[in-house]
Protein backbone atom coordinates (compact mmCIF):
# COMPACT_ATOMS: atom_id res chain seq x y z
CA UNK A 1 0.00 0.00 0.00
CA UNK A 2 1.47 3.23 -0.74
CA UNK A 3 2.16 5.86 1.93
CA UNK A 4 -0.44 8.56 2.11
CA UNK A 5 0.02 10.28 5.15
CA UNK A 6 1.96 13.49 5.58
CA UNK A 7 5.62 13.13 7.24
CA UNK A 8 5.53 15.14 10.22
CA UNK A 9 9.46 16.20 9.50
CA UNK A 10 8.79 17.84 6.35
CA UNK A 11 8.88 21.66 7.47
CA UNK A 12 11.32 21.30 10.08
CA UNK A 13 14.01 19.80 8.22
CA UNK A 14 14.80 23.24 6.53
CA UNK A 15 18.12 22.56 5.31
CA UNK A 16 16.91 20.02 3.01
CA UNK A 17 15.99 20.59 -0.47
CA UNK A 18 12.11 20.31 -0.92
CA UNK A 19 11.14 18.81 -4.63
CA UNK A 20 6.81 18.37 -4.83
CA UNK A 21 6.18 16.48 -8.13
CA UNK A 22 2.06 17.30 -8.76
CA UNK A 23 -1.13 15.73 -10.74
CA UNK A 24 0.94 12.23 -12.30
CA UNK A 25 -0.64 9.23 -12.18
CA UNK A 26 2.03 6.78 -9.55
CA UNK A 27 2.51 3.24 -10.36
CA UNK A 28 2.15 1.31 -7.25
CA UNK A 29 4.14 -2.38 -8.19
CA UNK A 30 2.54 -3.90 -5.31
CA UNK A 31 -0.77 -4.01 -6.03
CA UNK A 32 -0.01 -3.51 -9.97
CA UNK A 33 -2.39 -0.32 -10.68
CA UNK A 34 -2.25 3.03 -11.19
CA UNK A 35 -3.00 5.76 -8.55
CA UNK A 36 -3.96 8.95 -10.27
CA UNK A 37 -3.10 12.66 -9.71
CA UNK A 38 -1.25 12.18 -6.85
CA UNK A 39 1.42 14.72 -5.41
CA UNK A 40 4.49 13.10 -4.56
CA UNK A 41 6.85 15.24 -1.92
CA UNK A 42 10.89 14.54 -2.02
CA UNK A 43 12.63 15.45 0.76
CA UNK A 44 16.45 15.83 0.84
CA UNK A 45 17.06 12.27 -1.35
CA UNK A 46 13.77 10.70 0.30
CA UNK A 47 10.03 10.19 -0.26
CA UNK A 48 8.30 12.25 2.24
CA UNK A 49 4.89 11.68 1.20
CA UNK A 50 2.45 10.35 -1.53
CA UNK A 51 -0.70 12.69 -1.25
CA UNK A 52 -3.98 13.38 -2.28
CA UNK A 53 -4.62 16.27 -4.43
CA UNK A 54 -6.48 18.62 -2.18
CA UNK A 55 -3.41 18.46 0.46
CA UNK A 56 -1.00 21.41 0.58
CA UNK A 57 2.61 21.35 -0.80
CA UNK A 58 4.82 23.20 1.79
CA UNK A 59 6.02 27.20 0.92
CA UNK A 60 8.80 27.73 -1.53
CA UNK A 61 9.40 23.89 -2.48
CA UNK A 62 10.40 22.90 -6.41
CA UNK A 63 7.45 22.10 -8.30
CA UNK A 64 7.15 19.99 -11.06
CA UNK A 65 3.89 19.70 -13.05
CA UNK A 66 3.21 15.81 -13.94
CA UNK A 67 -0.49 16.34 -15.00
CA UNK A 68 -0.75 13.68 -17.70
CA UNK A 69 2.30 12.24 -16.94
CA UNK A 70 2.95 8.87 -15.02
CA UNK A 71 5.51 8.01 -12.27
CA UNK A 72 6.94 4.34 -12.09
CA UNK A 73 9.38 3.76 -9.16
CA UNK A 74 13.27 3.97 -10.57
CA UNK A 75 14.11 0.72 -12.69
CA UNK A 76 16.75 -1.79 -11.09
CA UNK A 77 18.51 -3.45 -13.04
CA UNK A 78 19.54 -7.43 -11.47
CA UNK A 79 22.52 -8.45 -13.76
CA UNK A 80 25.14 -5.89 -15.19
CA UNK A 81 29.06 -6.01 -14.79
CA UNK A 82 30.58 -2.80 -14.35
CA UNK A 83 34.41 -4.09 -14.91
CA UNK A 84 34.33 -7.38 -17.27
CA UNK A 85 33.86 -6.43 -20.92
CA UNK A 86 34.56 -2.90 -20.08
CA UNK A 87 38.02 -3.51 -19.64
CA UNK A 88 38.88 -5.37 -22.81
CA UNK A 89 37.67 -2.52 -24.37
CA UNK A 90 39.24 0.07 -21.98
CA UNK A 91 35.99 1.87 -21.18
CA UNK A 92 36.09 2.22 -17.18
CA UNK A 93 32.77 2.23 -15.66
CA UNK A 94 32.26 5.80 -14.65
CA UNK A 95 32.11 6.31 -18.82
CA UNK A 96 29.23 4.41 -19.19
CA UNK A 97 26.61 5.16 -15.69
CA UNK A 98 24.99 8.15 -17.51
CA UNK A 99 23.41 5.59 -19.59
CA UNK A 100 21.65 3.77 -16.75
CA UNK A 101 20.27 7.41 -15.34
CA UNK A 102 19.29 7.84 -18.89
CA UNK A 103 17.10 5.14 -19.26
CA UNK A 104 15.75 5.49 -15.46
CA UNK A 105 17.87 2.72 -13.97
CA UNK A 106 18.77 4.08 -10.69
CA UNK A 107 20.24 1.33 -9.43
CA UNK A 108 22.07 -1.87 -10.65
CA UNK A 109 23.46 -5.31 -9.05
CA UNK A 110 26.79 -6.14 -10.20
CA UNK A 111 26.76 -9.60 -11.06
CA UNK A 112 30.60 -10.57 -10.72
CA UNK A 113 33.62 -8.74 -11.10
CA UNK A 114 37.15 -8.09 -9.67
CA UNK A 115 36.08 -6.74 -6.32
CA UNK A 116 38.86 -3.64 -5.91
CA UNK A 117 37.70 -2.21 -9.25
CA UNK A 118 33.74 -2.90 -8.58
CA UNK A 119 34.00 -1.24 -4.87
CA UNK A 120 35.98 2.39 -6.35
CA UNK A 121 33.33 2.40 -8.81
CA UNK A 122 30.49 2.08 -6.19
CA UNK A 123 32.14 4.62 -4.29
CA UNK A 124 32.65 6.93 -7.16
CA UNK A 125 28.35 6.32 -8.02
CA UNK A 126 27.52 7.30 -4.50
CA UNK A 127 29.71 10.60 -4.58
CA UNK A 128 27.99 11.40 -8.34
CA UNK A 129 24.12 10.70 -7.67
CA UNK A 130 23.17 12.84 -10.27
CA UNK A 131 25.35 11.09 -12.74
CA UNK A 132 25.16 7.38 -11.56
CA UNK A 133 22.93 4.75 -10.01
CA UNK A 134 23.17 2.91 -7.11
CA UNK A 135 25.24 0.32 -7.04
CA UNK A 136 25.66 -2.89 -5.29
CA UNK A 137 28.54 -5.48 -5.18
CA UNK A 138 28.70 -9.07 -6.06
CA UNK A 139 31.67 -11.04 -5.46
CA UNK A 140 33.88 -12.32 -8.25
CA UNK A 141 32.92 -15.68 -10.22
CA UNK A 142 33.63 -17.97 -8.09
CA UNK A 143 34.74 -20.93 -9.76
CA UNK A 144 36.68 -23.85 -10.52
CA UNK A 145 40.48 -24.09 -10.92
CA UNK A 146 41.58 -22.61 -13.12
CA UNK A 147 38.77 -19.87 -13.69
CA UNK A 148 36.56 -19.92 -16.99
CA UNK A 149 37.10 -16.13 -16.55
CA UNK A 150 40.44 -15.38 -15.55
CA UNK A 151 39.84 -11.37 -15.40
CA UNK A 152 36.61 -11.70 -12.67
CA UNK A 153 37.23 -15.35 -12.08
CA UNK A 154 38.13 -16.63 -8.47
CA UNK A 155 38.84 -20.28 -8.14
CA UNK A 156 37.77 -21.90 -5.39
CA UNK A 157 37.24 -25.56 -5.33
CA UNK A 158 37.93 -26.39 -1.48
CA UNK A 159 34.45 -26.17 0.66
CA UNK A 160 36.77 -25.83 3.71
CA UNK A 161 38.09 -22.54 2.10
CA UNK A 162 34.54 -21.17 1.67
CA UNK A 163 34.22 -19.71 5.01
CA UNK A 164 37.38 -17.51 5.07
CA UNK A 165 36.28 -16.11 1.91
CA UNK A 166 32.72 -15.16 2.24
CA UNK A 167 34.41 -13.33 5.43
CA UNK A 168 36.50 -11.61 3.20
CA UNK A 169 33.87 -10.79 0.94
CA UNK A 170 31.71 -9.55 3.74
CA UNK A 171 34.69 -7.37 4.61
CA UNK A 172 34.78 -5.51 1.18
CA UNK A 173 30.80 -5.03 1.67
CA UNK A 174 29.59 -7.53 -0.52
CA UNK A 175 25.71 -8.38 -1.01
CA UNK A 176 25.43 -11.18 -3.17
CA UNK A 177 27.94 -14.07 -3.56
CA UNK A 178 27.78 -15.69 -7.57
CA UNK A 179 28.67 -19.06 -8.45
CA UNK A 180 29.90 -19.62 -11.80
CA UNK A 181 29.77 -22.49 -14.39
CA UNK A 182 32.64 -24.64 -12.77
CA UNK A 183 31.09 -24.80 -9.41
CA UNK A 184 30.82 -28.51 -7.89
CA UNK A 185 27.50 -28.96 -6.19
CA UNK A 186 30.25 -29.37 -2.47
CA UNK A 187 31.65 -25.92 -2.89
CA UNK A 188 28.00 -24.51 -3.89
CA UNK A 189 26.33 -26.11 -1.11
CA UNK A 190 28.97 -24.64 1.51
CA UNK A 191 28.91 -20.83 -0.53
CA UNK A 192 25.03 -20.58 0.11
CA UNK A 193 25.06 -21.80 4.02
CA UNK A 194 27.99 -19.30 4.88
CA UNK A 195 26.68 -16.84 2.88
CA UNK A 196 23.33 -16.85 4.54
CA UNK A 197 25.24 -16.85 7.70
CA UNK A 198 26.18 -13.41 6.76
CA UNK A 199 23.28 -12.38 5.70
CA UNK A 200 23.93 -12.44 2.36
CA UNK A 201 22.15 -13.32 -1.40
CA UNK A 202 23.57 -16.09 -3.09
CA UNK A 203 23.38 -16.65 -7.24
CA UNK A 204 24.60 -18.64 -9.87
CA UNK A 205 25.23 -18.86 -13.46
CA UNK A 206 24.89 -22.79 -13.67
CA UNK A 207 27.49 -24.93 -15.23
CA UNK A 208 28.47 -27.99 -13.55
CA UNK A 209 26.11 -27.59 -10.40
CA UNK A 210 22.41 -28.59 -11.53
CA UNK A 211 19.54 -26.32 -10.76
CA UNK A 212 17.53 -29.48 -9.17
CA UNK A 213 20.71 -29.68 -6.56
CA UNK A 214 21.24 -25.68 -6.65
CA UNK A 215 17.42 -25.01 -5.36
CA UNK A 216 17.27 -27.74 -3.09
CA UNK A 217 20.57 -26.38 -1.53
CA UNK A 218 18.67 -23.07 -0.93
CA UNK A 219 19.93 -20.94 -3.49
CA UNK A 220 18.07 -17.73 -3.41
CA UNK A 221 18.23 -16.76 -7.37
CA UNK A 222 19.89 -18.07 -10.93
CA UNK A 223 20.97 -15.79 -13.16
CA UNK A 224 20.28 -16.31 -16.75
CA UNK A 225 16.91 -18.55 -18.41
CA UNK A 226 19.80 -20.92 -19.69
CA UNK A 227 20.51 -22.16 -15.97
CA UNK A 228 16.53 -23.34 -15.69
CA UNK A 229 16.56 -24.51 -19.65
CA UNK A 230 19.79 -26.90 -20.07
CA UNK A 231 18.42 -28.51 -16.86
CA UNK A 232 14.65 -29.05 -18.36
CA UNK A 233 15.92 -32.03 -20.46
CA UNK A 234 14.41 -35.23 -19.99
CA UNK A 235 17.13 -38.24 -19.55
CA UNK A 236 17.97 -38.91 -23.25
CA UNK A 237 17.25 -42.96 -24.63
CA UNK A 238 20.05 -45.72 -24.01
CA UNK A 239 21.61 -46.35 -27.46
CA UNK A 240 24.64 -46.32 -29.56
CA UNK A 241 26.88 -43.64 -28.01
CA UNK A 242 26.71 -40.11 -29.73
CA UNK A 243 29.46 -40.28 -32.63
CA UNK A 244 32.60 -39.05 -31.73
CA UNK A 245 33.94 -37.86 -35.33
CA UNK A 246 31.35 -34.88 -35.31
CA UNK A 247 32.89 -31.54 -35.69
CA UNK A 248 32.68 -28.75 -33.16
CA UNK A 249 30.26 -27.36 -35.48
CA UNK A 250 28.64 -30.65 -35.99
CA UNK A 251 27.94 -30.74 -32.37
CA UNK A 252 26.89 -27.00 -31.68
CA UNK A 253 24.48 -27.61 -34.24
CA UNK A 254 22.93 -30.65 -32.67
CA UNK A 255 22.60 -28.85 -29.59
CA UNK A 256 20.55 -26.37 -31.15
CA UNK A 257 18.02 -28.54 -33.02
CA UNK A 258 17.18 -30.51 -29.53
CA UNK A 259 16.56 -26.99 -27.66
CA UNK A 260 14.86 -26.07 -30.53
CA UNK A 261 12.53 -29.15 -29.78
CA UNK A 262 12.46 -29.66 -26.59
CA UNK A 263 8.79 -30.09 -25.76
CA UNK A 264 8.79 -27.77 -21.94
CA UNK A 265 6.08 -29.63 -20.56
CA UNK A 266 8.25 -32.88 -19.93
CA UNK A 267 7.87 -33.98 -16.35
CA UNK A 268 11.68 -33.06 -15.57
CA UNK A 269 11.22 -29.42 -16.55
CA UNK A 270 7.37 -29.11 -14.98
CA UNK A 271 9.16 -30.93 -11.92
CA UNK A 272 11.74 -28.08 -11.98
CA UNK A 273 9.19 -24.96 -11.83
CA UNK A 274 7.25 -26.21 -9.20
CA UNK A 275 10.69 -26.66 -6.57
CA UNK A 276 11.75 -23.25 -8.11
CA UNK A 277 7.76 -22.38 -6.88
CA UNK A 278 8.33 -24.20 -3.41
CA UNK A 279 11.73 -23.17 -2.45
CA UNK A 280 10.98 -19.24 -3.77
CA UNK A 281 13.63 -18.96 -5.80
CA UNK A 282 13.97 -15.57 -7.90
CA UNK A 283 14.64 -15.83 -11.86
CA UNK A 284 16.65 -13.71 -13.40
CA UNK A 285 16.27 -14.73 -17.41
CA UNK A 286 18.28 -12.16 -18.94
CA UNK A 287 16.42 -12.56 -22.51
CA UNK A 288 18.14 -9.89 -23.90
CA UNK A 289 22.06 -11.08 -23.80
CA UNK A 290 20.60 -14.32 -25.34
CA UNK A 291 18.48 -12.14 -28.42
CA UNK A 292 21.02 -9.49 -29.07
CA UNK A 293 24.36 -11.69 -28.58
CA UNK A 294 24.05 -15.25 -28.71
CA UNK A 295 21.34 -15.91 -30.91
CA UNK A 296 20.81 -12.78 -33.01
CA UNK A 297 24.02 -11.08 -33.28
CA UNK A 298 23.77 -11.42 -37.08
CA UNK A 299 20.50 -9.86 -37.40
CA UNK A 300 20.63 -6.45 -38.51
CA UNK A 301 17.69 -5.30 -35.89
CA UNK A 302 20.06 -5.85 -33.55
CA UNK A 303 23.90 -4.86 -34.87
CA UNK A 304 22.50 -1.69 -35.99
CA UNK A 305 19.99 -1.38 -32.93
CA UNK A 306 20.16 2.75 -32.88
CA UNK A 307 20.07 1.79 -28.85
CA UNK A 308 24.16 0.87 -29.27
CA UNK A 309 24.93 3.84 -30.37
CA UNK A 310 24.54 5.18 -27.36
CA UNK A 311 27.64 3.61 -25.70
CA UNK A 312 31.62 4.68 -26.18
CA UNK A 313 32.74 3.60 -29.43
CA UNK A 314 35.65 1.74 -28.15
CA UNK A 315 33.08 -0.35 -26.38
CA UNK A 316 31.07 -0.75 -29.84
CA UNK A 317 33.87 -1.81 -32.00
CA UNK A 318 35.35 -4.07 -29.72
CA UNK A 319 31.55 -6.20 -29.74
CA UNK A 320 32.23 -8.03 -32.71
CA UNK A 321 35.72 -8.75 -31.72
CA UNK A 322 34.86 -10.26 -28.43
CA UNK A 323 31.97 -12.50 -30.17
CA UNK A 324 34.59 -13.37 -32.29
CA UNK A 325 37.04 -14.91 -29.65
CA UNK A 326 33.92 -16.12 -27.19
CA UNK A 327 31.35 -17.83 -29.68
CA UNK A 328 30.21 -21.07 -27.78
CA UNK A 329 27.41 -21.34 -30.53
CA UNK A 330 26.97 -21.65 -34.28
CA UNK A 331 25.88 -18.01 -35.21
CA UNK A 332 26.49 -18.84 -39.61
CA UNK A 333 23.45 -17.70 -41.54
CA UNK A 334 22.39 -21.17 -42.10
CA UNK A 335 21.50 -21.69 -38.46
CA UNK A 336 19.36 -18.33 -37.96
CA UNK A 337 16.24 -20.40 -37.97
CA UNK A 338 17.03 -22.82 -35.56
CA UNK A 339 18.42 -19.84 -33.01
CA UNK A 340 15.19 -18.43 -33.61
CA UNK A 341 13.39 -21.04 -32.41
CA UNK A 342 15.53 -21.78 -29.64
CA UNK A 343 14.78 -17.69 -28.53
CA UNK A 344 11.31 -18.44 -28.60
CA UNK A 345 11.79 -21.67 -26.53
CA UNK A 346 13.66 -19.56 -23.65
CA UNK A 347 10.59 -16.97 -23.60
CA UNK A 348 8.11 -19.72 -23.66
CA UNK A 349 9.87 -21.11 -20.50
CA UNK A 350 9.82 -17.42 -18.55
CA UNK A 351 6.00 -17.13 -19.20
CA UNK A 352 5.77 -20.75 -18.10
CA UNK A 353 7.45 -19.45 -14.71
CA UNK A 354 5.27 -16.19 -14.13
CA UNK A 355 2.21 -18.33 -15.03
CA UNK A 356 3.57 -20.79 -12.41
CA UNK A 357 4.16 -18.06 -9.64
CA UNK A 358 7.93 -18.26 -10.09
CA UNK A 359 9.42 -14.78 -8.67
CA UNK A 360 10.60 -13.42 -11.73
CA UNK A 361 13.76 -10.05 -12.08
CA UNK A 362 14.55 -8.19 -14.61
CA UNK A 363 18.59 -7.96 -15.96
CA UNK A 364 20.82 -7.85 -18.53
CA UNK A 365 24.12 -8.30 -18.49
CA UNK A 366 25.23 -5.27 -19.82
CA UNK A 367 27.63 -4.91 -21.11
CA UNK A 368 27.85 -7.66 -23.45
CA UNK A 369 27.71 -7.19 -26.83
CA UNK A 370 25.01 -5.50 -28.42
CA UNK A 371 23.38 -4.99 -25.04
CA UNK A 372 24.30 -1.59 -23.91
CA UNK A 373 23.96 0.04 -20.56
CA UNK A 374 20.53 1.11 -19.84
CA UNK A 375 18.64 0.70 -22.86
CA UNK A 376 18.64 -2.99 -22.94
CA UNK A 377 17.09 -3.17 -19.55
CA UNK A 378 13.95 -1.34 -21.72
CA UNK A 379 14.68 -3.93 -24.45
CA UNK A 380 14.47 -6.60 -21.78
CA UNK A 381 11.21 -4.94 -20.69
CA UNK A 382 9.61 -5.73 -24.29
CA UNK A 383 10.75 -8.93 -24.31
CA UNK A 384 9.31 -10.01 -20.52
CA UNK A 385 5.83 -8.90 -22.17
CA UNK A 386 6.91 -11.02 -25.68
CA UNK A 387 7.32 -13.83 -22.80
CA UNK A 388 3.72 -13.45 -21.69
CA UNK A 389 3.98 -10.98 -18.61
CA UNK A 390 1.56 -7.96 -18.37
CA UNK A 391 3.09 -4.69 -17.91
CA UNK A 392 2.44 -4.41 -14.65
CA UNK A 393 4.09 -7.58 -13.66
CA UNK A 394 6.94 -6.49 -16.15
CA UNK A 395 7.77 -3.25 -13.76
CA UNK A 396 6.90 -5.12 -10.36
CA UNK A 397 9.88 -7.24 -11.79
CA UNK A 398 12.06 -4.27 -12.54
CA UNK A 399 11.13 -2.43 -9.03
CA UNK A 400 9.94 -4.38 -6.21
CA UNK A 401 11.17 -7.83 -7.01
CA UNK A 402 14.31 -6.42 -7.73
CA UNK A 403 14.76 -4.78 -4.64
CA UNK A 404 13.58 -8.02 -2.62
CA UNK A 405 16.29 -10.11 -4.49
CA UNK A 406 18.73 -7.54 -2.74
CA UNK A 407 16.87 -7.37 0.40
CA UNK A 408 16.10 -3.57 0.11
CA UNK A 409 12.54 -3.59 -0.19
CA UNK A 410 12.29 -1.35 2.28
CA UNK A 411 14.10 1.43 1.06
CA UNK A 412 13.90 0.70 -2.81
CA UNK A 413 11.53 -0.65 -5.39
CA UNK A 414 8.17 1.38 -5.18
CA UNK A 415 7.40 4.82 -4.07
CA UNK A 416 6.31 4.83 -0.78
CA UNK A 417 6.96 7.49 2.27
CA UNK A 418 10.49 6.93 3.84
CA UNK A 419 11.78 5.00 1.22
CA UNK A 420 14.73 6.87 -1.24
CA UNK A 421 14.01 9.19 -3.83
CA UNK A 422 14.29 6.75 -7.31
CA UNK A 423 11.49 7.43 -9.90
CA UNK A 424 11.12 8.28 -12.97
CA UNK A 425 9.03 10.65 -14.99
CA UNK A 426 7.22 9.19 -18.61
CA UNK A 427 5.28 11.19 -20.98
CA UNK A 428 3.11 8.18 -21.25
CA UNK A 429 1.12 4.96 -19.65
CA UNK A 430 3.55 1.96 -19.46
CA UNK A 431 0.75 -0.24 -18.80
CA UNK A 432 -1.07 0.65 -21.69
CA UNK A 433 2.62 -0.06 -23.69
CA UNK A 434 5.71 -1.07 -21.57
CA UNK A 435 7.69 0.62 -24.84
CA UNK A 436 6.56 4.12 -23.32
CA UNK A 437 9.38 3.38 -20.59
CA UNK A 438 11.44 5.27 -22.86
CA UNK A 439 9.30 8.53 -23.34
CA UNK A 440 11.19 9.61 -19.88
CA UNK A 441 10.88 13.21 -18.89
CA UNK A 442 12.83 13.31 -15.96
CA UNK A 443 14.70 11.00 -13.64
CA UNK A 444 14.78 11.50 -10.08
CA UNK A 445 17.68 9.96 -8.52
CA UNK A 446 17.99 9.93 -4.17
CA UNK A 447 16.11 13.61 -5.09
CA UNK A 448 18.83 14.28 -7.79
CA UNK A 449 16.54 15.40 -10.65
CA UNK A 450 18.16 14.75 -14.10
CA UNK A 451 16.86 15.59 -18.04
CA UNK A 452 17.80 12.28 -19.70
CA UNK A 453 19.13 14.16 -22.89
CA UNK A 454 21.53 15.97 -20.52
CA UNK A 455 22.94 12.71 -19.04
CA UNK A 456 23.56 10.93 -22.83
CA UNK A 457 25.76 14.30 -23.49
CA UNK A 458 27.32 12.77 -20.12
CA UNK A 459 29.18 9.80 -22.25
CA UNK A 460 32.09 9.87 -24.84
CA UNK A 461 31.13 8.40 -27.70
CA UNK A 462 34.22 8.57 -29.36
Amino acid sequence: MLGLFFCGSLFAATTLTVTVIRGGSVFDPISGKLLPNRTVVIEGDRIAGVWSPERTVPDGAHVIDATGKYLIPGLIDAHVHLVHVLDFAHVTGDEIFPLFLAAGVTTVRDAGDSIVAEKLLARYAEAHPSLAPRVFLASPLIDSDPPYHRDVGWALADPAKVPAFVEDMSSWGVRTLKLYVGTERPVGRRIIEEGHLHGMVVTAHLGNYRAQDAVADGIDCLEHISSVFDYSFPPRPTGPQEDATKSATESRRESLRRSAELDLNNPVARDLVAEIVQHHVFIDPTLVVFRNMILLSDAREIYANPDNNTVPERLRKFWPQYIEENDGIDSSPETVNLRMKVQAKYEELTGIMYAAGVPLLAGTDAPEPFTPPGLSLLQELELLVKSGLPPAAVLASATIQNAQSLREANQLGSIEEGKFADLVILDANPLADIRNTRKIYRVIRGGNISDPRELLKMVPTQ
